[in-house]
């Protein structure tokens, strides 16, 4: 018991230092962020006038550099209204009429293709459903064939790469008597939202591919082990492993689920067999109280976001490529600022459109179930930005792939394909094969600490620290290795590196890992004091 407490109140003195350490830090971050922008303001790229609502309270100008942020901002208040309109028009025709999967796709099937042809055109339209329905008629007929997934994937992957190196075709293609055609798009390009859609044509192949089969899932024991099912509601894992029943495998149902309006354009990414249940049965996980406070933790979260890019020009320091000419201490601290910025961009995004499916009735997973600031190993980073894609990597691929056994070649194999998911670019491959050269050392430490049981307190307290240390490391790989891919490009790895390991750069760099280290404890003492909530509500 005596020991007990004193290990208790170490841990408690510990915090405090951590703590103290992490409000300087960030105090420090802050100050220099508001400097950096404040001297640099006249030469950096995609500034524009302050947000009228802002304007009253600060002169500085809004970062809208990032060009998939300025859409969607733009297009927010279209967006909410069309949504709305949609939400309310298919909750109302399924309590009227009492629509089941059936009646539901079709009318889905309406509405979202208004949508499509106001983001595409009526045209392009031509092109998903002739590609959707070439991957049906694959499935339906190669189903029950051996070399079924071989087929599969060689269709869509052959189709992905097509899109981006024709970037949509052109009906001129067809002949010149249909190039007129052409002229009819929409304000969006489909083959950028196609990329999803693909997703979505292979989920749906599997599952129907898998629907006659023994599954490996046993039902009974996971309701035992989940709380969320316990409770009596359906968890997204159960939606996802049990097979529908043989008439949802339509057509209708299937168009339906590729163009499905509030997951169309960035998803949230979800299973066939978890969108053709709620289709049938809408989810029951979030009563209206629950979507009205998660819709309004969305529109603080989007304050958040607006009172950042307004002090804070990280993104067009980036795009302005005006980092290079500032000391390593600025060029962490732009980095730094630049993969936070990115995280709450994607969160904001991905939150808004599976606010919108909640409505309609159709749970999808979280995509940003953690903030990127709690995050000190690369296995727990990845299921924890875009989560749910990371779900359908698991299932789709992973899986298939020999799994846990064959973990070391798997990563290869899934890294390469997000890559050329994302787009044809060569920052984007080196990212991919940068992020699994990182995770082989954390395997191997993984798989040596399960082997090892550490007992004694020492040995514990020795564990504990190189574990912090280890996440320090994983830390600074991830920022290396996200800043190469969506940032500097690989041309831009030697200049980096050659920033931290000249004489101005090593204390910085000496820094970065105490202040990982220290963060990695902080998350530790998170994780601590989750457990034992968890165990006093049990």
């Amino acid at each position: 018991m005596k020991k007990k407490m004193e290990s208790s109140s170490s841990d408690k003195r510990e915090l405090f230092i951590l703590i103290v350490y992490a409000i300087a830090f960030y105090s420090f971050v802050i100050q220099r962020s508001l400097r950096l922008s404040t001297d640099y303001h006249s030469q950096l790229y995609g500034l524009r006038s302050a947000s009228p609502w802002l304007s009253k309270f600060t002169h500085r100008s809004n970062d809208m550099s990032d060009a998939q942020w300025r859409n969607f901002r733009a297009n927010l208040p279209i967006l909410t209204i069309v949504f709305a309109i949609f939400g309310l028009a298919a909750n109302a025709f399924r309590a009227c009429f009492r629509l089941k999967a059936r009646g539901m796709s079709f009318l889905w099937l309406f509405i979202s293709f208004i949508y499509l042809t106001y983001l595409h055109g009526a045209c392009s339209i031509v092109f998903i459903l002739a590609i959707a329905l070439l991957n049906y008629l694959l499935v339906k007929i190669f189903a029950r064939k051996k070399y079924f997934l071989l087929v599969l994937w060689s269709f869509n992957i052959f189709f992905l790469i097509c899109n981006r190196v024709y970037e949509g075709y052109s009906f001129s293609i067809i002949g010149q008597q249909w190039a007129y055609l052409d002229n009819f798009r929409g304000t969006f390009r489909w083959h950028i939202c196609f990329n999803f859609v693909v997703l979505r044509m292979i989920s749906f192949g599997y599952d129907y591919h898998w629907a006659d089969q023994d599954s490996r899932f046993d039902q009974e024991k996971h309701v035992q082990r989940c709380h969320i099912c316990q409770s009596g509601k359906t968890c997204y894992q159960l939606l996802q492993e049990r097979s529908v029943q043989g008439d949802k495998y339509s057509l209708s149902i299937y168009i339906c689920y590729l163009v499905y309006a509030p997951l169309y354009l960035a998803g949230p990414i979800i299973s066939f067999n978890a969108f053709a249940s709620q289709l049938d049965v809408p989810q029951n996980n979030y009563s209206v109280r629950d979507a009205t406070w998660y819709g309004l933790r969305w529109v603080f979260s989007l304050l958040l976001m607006e009172l950042m890019t307004h002090l804070f020009h990280y993104n067009a320091f980036a795009i302005s490529g005006l980092w290079k000419q500032l000391s390593p201490t600025d060029v962490f601290i732009i980095g730094y600022g630049v993969l936070n910025f990115m995280w709450l961009k994607f969160f904001l995004i991905w939150r808004y459109f599976r606010f919108w499916s909640l409505i309609c009735g159709i749970e999808a997973p979280e995509n940003m179930p953690r903030c990127i600031n709690n995050c000190h190993n690369l296995e727990g980073f990845w299921k924890n930005w875009h989560a749910s894609y990371n779900k359908w990597l698991v299932r789709y691929m992973y899986i298939p792939l020999g799994g846990s056994q064959k973990k070391l070649l798997n990563v290869w194999v899934i890294f390469t394909f997000v890559a050329i998911w994302h787009d044809l670019e060569w920052k984007l491959l080196s990212w991919a094969w940068l992020t699994c050269l990182f995770f082989i050392p954390e395997m191997i430490l993984k798989s040596t600490a399960n082997a090892l049981q550490v007992e004694s307190a020492l040995g514990q307290f020795v564990f504990r620290e190189l574990s912090a240390v280890a996440g320090a490391v994983t830390i600074t790989c991830l920022m290396v290795a996200n800043l190469v891919g969506y940032v500097i490009g690989p041309s831009g790895i030697n200049w980096l590196v050659s920033q931290f390991l000249q004489k101005e750069g090593l204390p910085v760099l000496g820094g970065m890992f105490v202040t990982f280290y220290v963060g990695t404890k902080l998350m530790f003492h998170i994780d601590d004091a989750k457990q034992r909530k968890y165990r006093n509500g049990l």
